[in-house]
């Protein structure tokens, strides 16, 4: 597709450095790729990359955000990736970038930086991206016609494609409706006219820091006007064809353009919760604890499914049972599984998955007694679900019952809570059944949440003073009994 910023953009090129390459159709070249992943999986996310794409990832000192590079020619690949929010090809990055002490003389900079950068190779990605997923039956928004996607690892992108608009976590933008391809507009609007469609875009900046003399709205509003009368584009913040993303933090810049549209985090679930996980988030605690063949994995408090169905996605060896207390989330679980199973069911894929679906009481589980590999679930907080009080004697009951039908020796539990002053006392109440291993402190909602790593120690359920239950002592006011029957 060409577009005026065809030539603008190779106009740009001289402006960089002189070991900047021009990037002519069908050459490969090598990019930088830029990340968003869950805060405090990063490390997480750099393993699946070196894994996948076999190169090695870079930690940006701005939490939640790594980079790493790539050839065009294996740009497909970081579509594969399940660790990620969103993806974004690098223009250009300055560690140590110094901003003027005055606003007026900051912005001024920032709309003269437009006209210098190299955006040749960045805007080839752009296009070579936008190809790749049309190739993958890949559509924006959630309003077009369904397209059945080509390949198995395209499953997870489709799922996301009857979410209904949501805000971004990453830009705290709305996200856009359902955009036109450029290509398709093209052809529709002036009916195959040989004159190039004029690309709509926006700006997005994501800004961190306080010592900054300006506000993000201010510097994406310049930037973009810069960057409007330089390709001669038309902005529009909703139905946009490319975003540009300036990403400020302290002294970091970070020019880049979007490689998706919304957030890869929503993958899997089709019927949503009040508490449902970023299908991202979910991954992150399932490399946690190296799931291996055979493996049987329980989520006991499983609400919509999110853990279980991306481990059985993704982590396809092991077998999975998902459980909860509440008849409404077992119903969303086996929802969100029959959505899945016919995606794979219409493009001809096996439609089955290892996944077991169970209503019980998480403190009497129909299971035998070390039963279980690992167990992963995301706890009640006492924010949405359940209430702190409650949680005192539930988080010491819930452990004890997991470590029933955990293997002794070998099992493990990777488990989610905010509430982590009674999480960690329940945990050394538990010291002869379990034994902390790591943890990653997450962002979970605007949370600070912890992802807990336990192994189950040697002892056999049954001759432990840890097996006996006892209930912690509190002297409840009329008004804790009044709450207390409320919740139940």
């Amino acid at each position: 597709m060409s577009t005026p910023g065809d030539g603008a953009a190779e106009q740009a090129a001289p402006a960089s450095s002189s070991t900047e390459t021009d990037a002519t159709a069908g050459d490969i070249i090598t990019v930088t790729i830029g990340a968003t992943v869950p805060t405090g999986f990063e490390q997480t996310a750099a393993e699946e990359i070196e894994e996948k794409i076999g190169v090695e990832a870079r930690i940006s000192k701005d939490r939640g955000r790594l980079y790493f590079p790539i050839t065009t020619d294996k740009l497909y690949q970081i579509h594969l990736l399940k660790s990620v929010d969103n993806l974004f090809v690098v223009v250009e990055e300055n560690d140590h970038y110094q901003f003027k002490e005055s606003k007026e003389e900051t912005l001024e900079e920032l709309q003269q930086l437009a006209s210098k950068l190299p955006w040749s190779n960045a805007l080839q990605v752009w296009k070579l991206n936008g190809t790749l997923k049309k190739r993958k039956g890949y559509r924006k928004g959630g309003k077009a016609a369904k397209v059945k996607p080509s390949s198995d690892e395209t499953a997870a992108d489709n799922e996301q494609q009857e979410v209904p608009e949501a805000v971004s976590a990453a830009d705290g933008q709305t996200e856009t409706e359902a955009s036109p391809d450029p290509e398709t507009c093209a052809q529709d609007s002036e009916e195959g006219a040989p004159k190039a469609k004029i690309l709509k875009f926006r700006v997005t900046c994501n800004r961190a820091g306080d010592k900054h003399s300006f506000a993000s709205n201010e510097a994406a509003r310049d930037f973009g006007g810069a960057i409007q009368e330089f390709f001669q584009w038309k902005a529009d913040m909703t139905k946009f064809d490319i975003e540009v993303l300036l990403n400020i933090n302290k002294e970091e810049i970070v020019i880049g353009i979007a490689l998706t549209e919304e957030s890869l985090h929503r993958r899997n679930i089709s019927h949503f919760g009040p508490t449902t996980l970023r299908s991202t988030l979910c991954y992150g605690m399932l490399r946690l604890c190296k799931p291996q063949a055979s493996d049987v994995i329980l989520d006991p408090m499983c609400g919509t499914g999110a853990i279980p169905l991306e481990g059985a996605l993704e982590f396809t060896s092991s077998f999975y049972i998902a459980g909860d207390n509440n008849d409404m989330a077992v119903n969303r679980t086996v929802n969100n599984i029959c959505h899945i199973q016919r995606r794979r069911a219409d493009k001809g894929s096996v439609s089955g998955l290892p996944i077991d679906t169970v209503q019980w009481d998480l403190c009497n589980l129909p299971m035998r007694t070390s039963s279980v590999d690992i167990i992963i679930t995301d706890m009640p907080f006492g924010k949405r679900m359940g209430s702190r009080k409650k949680n005192w004697d539930l988080y010491p009951s819930c452990l004890r019952e997991m470590a029933r039908v955990c293997r002794p020796g070998t099992g493990k539990a990777v488990l989610l809570t905010q509430d982590k002053k009674c999480f960690s006392k329940a945990v050394s109440r538990m010291g002869g059944l379990w034994r902390k291993l790591h943890t990653v402190w997450v962002n979970v909602g605007g949370l600070h949440a912890g992802v807990y790593l336990l192994k189950r120690t040697e002892n056999v359920f049954g001759q432990t003073p840890e097996d006996i239950y006892e209930p912690r002592e509190t002297v409840n006011t009329q008004a804790e009994k009044t709450d207390d029957k409320e919740l139940s």
